[in-house]
């Protein structure tokens, strides 16, 4: 049964793009990055138990540093690289506040890393370009492959997301992954069975925040013009209602918590005018209420009964 229902989802994402103009590909698109930014946001999270409200910020610090070395001529490959490099090591740093606090504490420490990204970003013109932003972001191309188009840039990112969902996967059901979760579940008792949990508790800032600027990376050629209003506390609050309404610390949760976010207000709002975000807010306010794990964790109580 499982192997049938991903062999649909393959399917539909691999048609889709056929069936859909202009607009459409695009939502798919930003669909498909925003999901790798909370596949990311999970393993901090929903893994390790590690409440972050930087993602935005790492997907900022990974759009803006493509954006500068593309449009000076730098392959995205190498961009890539460094993108990913630098926020691995920020990510890192960032990790050691939580060896110290926790909870709603830990919260307020990422919120006051994301303000300081955001001001940055908006204020160093020498480096940024202010609130002047970035445009001409090239798309790639690979191997003679040109990826211009939009549906050409679409699979670019569905192969990319592919190449993170093996990755993730692969992870949560390593010893790493297993850490992950007991660090979770209960960090003293964790560290009573051997469990280093300054090491993972970093790793696990480090791994997420990497993969928040995998998905700066594809956004910024996505979109190709990028300013630091994109990046504010809005989209860290958005990537974490991904993770939440999905199902914290599901693999397929970032997926369909991105589906809701990104696809069903887009779908809403063309079919109840302006009430949609009306009912939309409703909606998460009622799922969050009465099953804060979220829409898989909805499945899974009523399949269990």
């Amino acid at each position: 049964m499982k192997k049938l229902f991903f062999a649909a989802l393959v399917f539909s994402l691999v048609a889709a793009p056929f069936a859909l103009k202009p607009y459409g590909i695009y939502l798919l698109s930003l669909w498909v990055v925003m999901t790798i930014a909370a596949i990311g946001l999970n393993l901090t999270l929903g893994y390790a138990g590690q409440i972050s409200l930087a993602q935005g910020s790492f997907v900022g610090i990974g759009a803006y540093a493509a954006a500068l070395l593309t449009t000076q001529g730098w392959p995205l490959w190498a961009a890539f690289l460094l993108a990913v490099a630098l926020c691995l090591v920020i990510g890192w740093v960032l990790g050691y506040p939580a060896l110290r606090v926790q909870h709603h504490y830990l919260a307020f420490v990422t919120l006051s890393f994301a303000t300081l990204v955001f001001l940055v970003l908006r204020n160093e013109e020498w480096l940024t370009k202010g609130v002047y932003g970035v445009s001409g972001i090239p798309r790639p191309v690979l191997l003679g492959w040109s990826t211009r188009g939009p549906v050409d840039f679409y699979f670019f990112c569905l192969g990319i997301l592919a190449l993170v969902s093996a990755a993730t996967w692969w992870l949560v059901r390593s010893p790493w992954g297993r850490a992950f979760t007991a660090l979770r579940e209960n960090a003293i008792r964790a560290d009573s069975l051997g469990v280093d949990t300054r090491r993972y508790t970093l790793m696990a800032f480090a791994l997420g925040s990497a993969l928040g600027g995998v998905a700066g990376v594809l956004y910024a050629p996505l979109v190709q013009f990028i300013e630091p209003g994109a990046f504010n506390l809005n989209l860290s609050l958005n990537l974490l209602l991904m993770v939440m309404v999905g199902g914290s610390g599901y693999f397929l949760g970032p997926f369909l918590g991105a589906a809701v976010s990104v696809l069903l207000p887009e779908w809403a709002r063309f079919g109840s005018d302006a009430l949609y975000l009306i009912a939309y807010g409703t909606a998460v306010m009622v799922l969050m209420a009465f099953c804060p794990t979220g829409l898989l964790g909805l499945a899974e109580r009523f399949y269990r009964r």
